[in-house]
C-alpha cells in the first residue's frame, strides 16, 4: 500500500537520454527521484534503485531501462546527493535509511525490490531488515562491507581516514569541492571506481559532467553532508558484529554481485559475506571495479535479470 506523496515534474532532465523522467516529491523536503518508461504495462514488483556516497541517479541509467521491462523501476538522490539537498543531520546512513522507508512507501508503494551500490547497499540491508515487509527481494552491488585490514587498499584508506579526521576532513572536502572542476571531478570518481576507465560510456560521462556543473552553480556540493554521510557509513560497518547480525536477519531472496578489482570494497570482503549468508546467491566479475552496473552493464543486466526470473513472480 503507498500513501502518495505531494510530486511535481523536475526541472532537470540529465537521465533523459535513458528514456527517464525526473519528479521531486515532498518528504520533509524536496527529494528528487527518476522514473523509467517500463517497456508495456508495469505489472511486477517495482524496482528501487539506491546509489553510493557520491553518487546518483545517474549511476543507474544504464541498466533501468532494460530492467523497467514490465515493472516500474525508479532511482531516488538520496539526501546531500545528485539533485536533493542535505545537510550534515540529514545525510547521515540512518535519516537516508529513513528517507528510503518513507519513498517507498509514500511513492512507489510496497513491496519493492530494493538494488543497492557501495553504501547504497548498506542502507538498502538496514532497510529491508528493520522492514522486511516492504522488500521482496535484495540485490547488492559491491555493498558497504567490513574490509580484512590484509585487504585494504592504502590509498582509498588513507583518503577516508581523512575524511574521519575532525577539522581536516572539512577542510580537505571543502577545498576539492570547491576548486575541482566537473570534467576533472567526474575523471577522478571514474578511476577510483573502475577497474578499466576506457569502459566509461560516453554519453554518461556527459551526464556525470552537466549534473556536477549543475551542482556546483547551485552551490549544492555540500563537505558537510558528504562528510556525514561518508563518516556514519564508516562506523555502521566498523560495527562489523552488529552488521553481520542485521544481515544474518534479512531472510528474502539476496543477490550479491562484487567486482573482483574492487579498490573500495574488496572481493575478500564480499567473499567473507558470501561465505556468512549461504542462503545468497553471489556472481563475481573478474576484472571489474567498484561500480559494475556502469561499468559492464549488460553483464550486470543479464545477472539481475535471471535472478529476478528465478525469485519474483512475474517476471519475464
Amino acid at each position: 500500500m503507498s500513501t502518495a506523496a505531494a510530486m511535481r515534474p523536475a526541472p532537470w532532465t540529465f537521465a533523459a537520454p535513458w528514456g527517464a523522467r525526473g519528479y521531486v516529491s515532498d518528504l520533509d523536503g524536496p527529494v528528487h527521484w527518476i522514473e523509467f518508461t517500463p517497456g508495456d504495462s508495469p505489472g511486477g514488483t517495482p524496482i528501487v534503485f539506491v546509489h553510493g556516497l557520491g553518487g546518483s541517479h545517474l549511476n543507474w541509467c544504464l541498466i533501468g531501462p532494460t530492467l523497467a521491462n514490465g515493472r516500474r523501476t525508479v532511482a531516488l538522490d538520496l539526501h546531500g546527493f545528485g539533485m536533493t539537498p542535505g545537510t550534515r543531520a540529514t545525510a547521515t546512513v540512518q535519516r537516508n535509511t529513513g528517507l528510503l522507508d518513507r519513498f517507498v512507501r509514500e511513492v512507489t508503494g510496497t513491496p519493492v525490490i530494493l538494488v543497492g551500490n557501495s553504501m547504497g547497499g548498506l542502507i538498502s540491508i538496514l532497510h529491508t531488515a528493520s522492514a522486511p515487509d516492504t522488500v521482496e527481494g535484495l540485490v547488492l552491488i559491491d555493498p558497504a562491507l567490513p574490509v580484512p585490514s590484509r585487504t585494504v587498499d592504502w590509498q582509498v584508506g588513507s583518503q577516508f581516514l581523512l575524511y574521519a579526521l575532525p577539522g581536516l576532513g572539512e577542510l580537505y572536502v571543502g577545498a576539492v569541492m570547491s576548486r575541482r572542476p566537473p570534467e576533472l571531478a567526474v575523471q577522478r570518481v571514474i578511476e577510483l571506481c573502475f577497474a578499466d576507465p576506457s569502459r566509461a560510456d560516453p554519453a554518461m560521462l556527459t551526464a556525470s559532467i552537466a549534473l556536477a556543473a549543475e551542482r556546483q552553480r547551485q552551490e549544492r556540493p555540500n563537505a558537510a553532508a558528504f562528510l556525514a554521510a561518508s563518516r556514519s557509513m564508516m562506523r555502521v560497518v566498523g560495527q562489523r558484529r552488529r552488521y553481520w547480525e542485521t544481515m544474518a536477519s534479512v531472510r528474502i531472496p539476496v543477490l550479491l554481485i562484487g567486482g573482483e578489482a574492487d579498490r573500495l570494497v574488496p572481493a575478500a570482503s564480499m567473499r567473507q559475506t558470501a561465505a556468512r549468508n549461504p542462503r545468497w546467491e553471489t556472481v563475481m566479475l573478474p576484472g571489474v571495479g567498484h561500480t559494475p552496473q556502469l561499468e559492464v552493464p549488460d553483464t550486470v543486466i543479464g545477472a539481475v535479470g535471471d535472478w529476478l526470473r528465478r525469485t519474483t513472480p512475474g517476471t519475464r
